[in-house]
C-alpha cells in the first residue's frame, strides 16, 4: 500500500512538471471581477487579471512592460537618469538666462 501511494506521488510529480512546462508555453490567463453594490450604487470594482506565461511567450504576445520598469530594467533606469539630465538642463539654462536679464545694481 504504501509502495503505491509513492508511485503515484512521482507520477503526480511528473504530471504537474508536465503542466508546468506546458502552461508555461502557451500560457494561461485567470480573470476575475470583484463587485460590491447596494442597490444600484458600485460601492467597490475590482478587476483581477493573471497571466502565467514565459517570458518569451508573454513578449511574443506584446506583453514587455518589464522591460520599462525601471526597477526591474537597468537600461529603463538609465533612461529614465538621461531624461531627468536633459529635463535638468533646460530648467538651468532658463534660469541662467533669466537671470542674465536682471539687471545688476551696486550699492
Amino acid at each position: 500500500m504504501a509502495n503505491e501511494r509513492q508511485m503515484t506521488h512521482a507520477n503526480n510529480s511528473t504530471n504537474l512538471a508536465d503542466i508546468l512546462e506546458r502552461v508555461l508555453d502557451k500560457g494561461i490567463v485567470i480573470a476575475g471581477d470583484i463587485k460590491i453594490q447596494i442597490g444600484e450604487v458600485d460601492l467597490l470594482n475590482i478587476k483581477i487579471r493573471l497571466l502565467v506565461a514565459s517570458v518569451d511567450k508573454a513578449m511574443e504576445m506584446g506583453i514587455n512592460w518589464w522591460q520599462q520598469d525601471s526597477y526591474l530594467s537597468s537600461k529603463a533606469k538609465e533612461a529614465e537618469i538621461e531624461k531627468e539630465n536633459v529635463d535638468l538642463k533646460k530648467r538651468l539654462e532658463l534660469l541662467e538666462s533669466k537671470m542674465a536679464r536682471v539687471p545688476v545694481t551696486i550699492a
